[in-house]
């Protein structure tokens, strides 16, 4: 790791974990130079849907284990 790298990450770790999340992000999206706006928008409008829901109790969540334990049985 370069002294710059290191130097980046440093001050990254000191960010709040939604700030580290969406630095990941545009890091990793940075890579795609395709990307569609128009995709990633419906993608946060259905993501707070989901939220809201949830918040609303119209939506129950799932533990992680049950989800992966049914993906392994397919």
């Amino acid at each position: 790791m370069t002294v710059a790298v290191k130097k980046v990450f440093e001050n990254a770790m000191d960010l709040q974990p939604i700030e580290r999340a969406e630095l990941i992000e545009n890091l990793f999206f940075s890579f795609d130079q395709m990307r569609n706006q128009a995709i990633d928008d419906a993608w946060v409008t259905e993501v707070e849907s989901r939220f809201a829901a949830y918040d609303a109790g119209k939506l129950t969540a799932t533990a992680f284990e049950d989800v992966m334990a049914r993906i392994r049985e397919r």
